[in-house]
């Protein structure tokens, strides 16, 4: 019985190794990321605690992404100094503005007429379809922290501009959804 026992262990024992490597070959091929340098660093890291769609969703520039990843960093995701510039780059080139998010369906929207419409309709599709932004009804200024967001992260839009978008988002995105009905 007990030759027996052991012989099981030992069968047991050695093929957890290879049931490891299945088990890290299957992760590789099933990375959603694009292939690139700093692909490894972020699926690692950013995987653990969430999976990839709040990553594949985004669209942020250099300092969006750096500012993201020192955050997520302060949250005990595992990526070392010498490696945020490294994940900065690649979520820049993968998910920075104006890179399409593959599959999404944008819904057809249009903006009424108005001062600011082709500066919303530019620069908010940058990063995102417009359906995103007409569903996001705003009353009065709280638009403001939302554009200033925005513009953070990599819309391309001055001061002057800035000030056009806001006003015309609050005269046509501005009601309190609830008061409507």
């Amino acid at each position: 019985m007990r030759s027996f026992i052991l012989r099981a262990l030992t069968t047991i024992i050695a093929g957890v190794p290879v049931a490891l490597a299945n088990f890290a070959v299957e992760a590789q091929q099933t990375n959603p990321f694009p292939d690139g340098q700093g692909r490894d660093i972020i699926a690692q890291a950013c995987t653990q605690c969430h999976q990839a769609g709040p990553i594949t969703q985004l669209r942020m520039n250099e300092q969006g992404w750096r500012r993201q990843i020192y955050n997520m960093v302060l949250r005990g995701a595992q990526i070392g100094p010498g490696e945020i510039d490294t994940a900065t780059a690649y979520l820049v080139e993968h998910y920075g503005p104006g890179v399409r998010v593959s599959g999404q369906a944008n819904a057809e929207v249009k903006l009424p007429d108005g001062p600011g419409a082709s500066l919303v309709a530019i620069g908010c599709t940058i990063c995102h379809s417009l359906d995103r932004v007409t569903a996001a009804n705003r009353p009065g200024k709280q638009w403001v922290p939302i554009i200033d967001r925005m513009v953070e992260i990599g819309a391309p839009l001055d001061p002057q501009q800035v000030s056009q978008v806001l006003t015309y988002l609050e005269a046509n995105y501005g009601d309190d959804p609830a008061a409507r009905k």
